[in-house]
């Protein structure tokens, strides 16, 4: 019998969920973009379908695998259910569910999407799975103006309108030998293998510049071809290399690895009036909403935001510090240098010592010491997301504080 009190503990996050019978056989993998909402919906949601009910009388634990995105998600959920065969899983066991690039192992390869039904692993090369059709699709035909390569099954009488468009070299009228037809293809397996990044790094490159200069459409249609090769880079990622870099990423920042309990802090007022701090905690990615504080600000007066975050995060870690009560791995100021600067100054004065960053809006630059400069993540990194979902919360939670008490004000 699943204890349902463990699922209560699973994160808000997304991952993979594996259930298990009394053998200990895995009879079920599923994925999830939040761990703990979709495994309690077994649990607490009525109207289960039949299928899930059989499969439930049998399911005598869960256990889960947390992934940096739901992409990962996907990707693990495939891999595990090859791996493993679960018997109630159906669509995916023969990985017909999610495309693949396949190059064919002809004497003139064609490039296709497909589904890893009828071809054998002697027949084709296969890349993928990847999780969008839809993005791969349109991936290939930016890679296509790169790398032209053939589709046909059977060469045509006439070259088709592909050569005349330069997407096809045009081996079926001689216009490109064997030798270098394979050349072209080698050095597009070579990019879905991430042993080139050229395109990318020159796409980038050349969507900054016209950033730059203010050309803004053709930066869009520049950043919606980068958006599209993104999955090809994320699934030759793969979710263990995500984890290496979300690592990579903790110590850009000064830590040496996951922390796991983080608390934040911001600062609600309006031109200095009903001036209020929030700090939230998090344990492992999860709100600890018993440890929530709200702060009232007593001793600055009128507009000093800095001596507002000197008095909430003193208040705090002095506190922490005579109850001898255990501190956090991590503290994220809401905020730019001189916001962080005023929290650090007030910690010395403490005598404690913490690891702080702070985190400017917009620009979403994390500042991490003093004179150093600030470090900016990729708007994808795992690392970069955890940090401004616990920044959001405090600054939500400061602000309901300070409505509340702008109400108050009213009412008297």
């Amino acid at each position: 019998m699943v204890d349902k009190k463990k699922i209560r503990n699973f994160p808000d996050a997304p991952g993979v969920y594996l259930m298990k019978d009394a053998e200990g056989e895995i009879i079920y993998v599923g994925k999830a973009l939040s761990l703990k909402k979709r495994v309690a919906s077994y649990f607490f949601r009525p109207g289960l379908s039949v299928k899930a009910g059989v499969m439930m009388s049998y399911a005598a634990e869960i256990v889960f695998q947390e992934t940096p995105t739901e992409r990962e998600a996907l990707l693990l959920e495939a891999d595990l259910i090859k791996k493993h065969q679960p018997r109630f899983n159906i669509s995916l066991k023969d990985d017909k569910s999610y495309p693949y690039v396949i190059v064919t192992r002809e004497e003139f390869p064609r490039v296709l999407i497909g589904r890893r039904r009828k071809r054998s692993e002697s027949d084709a090369d296969f890349f993928g799975p990847y999780t969008s059709a839809r993005l791969l699709r349109e991936a290939l035909k930016i890679l296509r103006r790169s790398f032209p390569f053939c589709t046909c099954r059977r060469f045509p009488q006439r070259a088709c309108l592909n050569v005349d468009l330069g997407l096809c070299p045009g081996p079926c009228r001689g216009k490109v030998g064997r030798r270098r037809y394979l050349f072209i293809i080698r050095a597009l397996e070579d990019f879905l293998t991430q042993k080139d990044t050229e395109l990318i790094e020159g796409l980038s490159v050349r969507m900054q510049k016209l950033v730059a200069q203010e050309r803004f459409e053709e930066a869009a249609r520049l950043r919606d071809q980068l958006e599209a090769l993104s999955i090809l880079v994320s699934v030759r990622k793969g979710p263990g290399a995500a984890a290496g870099e979300a690592a990579d990423d903790w110590k850009k920042i000064g830590l040496a690895g996951k922390p796991r309990r983080i608390e934040a802090f911001d600062i609600s007022n309006m031109a200095g009036r009903e001036a209020v701090g929030s700090m939230v905690s998090f344990v492992d990615g999860v709100p600890d909403k018993g440890h929530y504080r709200r702060f009232r600000i007593k001793a600055v007066g009128g507009i000093d935001d800095y001596a507002m975050i000197r008095e909430v995060v003193g208040r705090r870690y002095r506190r922490l510090a005579r109850e001898r009560a255990s501190f956090p791995d991590l503290v994220v100021i809401d905020g730019g240098a001189g916001h962080l600067n005023a929290a650090r100054a007030v910690l010395r004065q403490a005598g404690v010592r913490l690891p702080m960053i702070a985190i400017a809006k917009e620009e979403e630059l994390i500042y991490t010491k003093k004179g150093r400069m600030p470090v900016a993540l990729e708007r994808s990194s795992p690392v970069l997301r955890q940090i401004q979902a616990v920044r959001n919360e405090a600054h939500r939670f400061a602000k309901k504080y300070h409505i509340l008490l702008r109400k108050k004000k009213m009412m008297e």
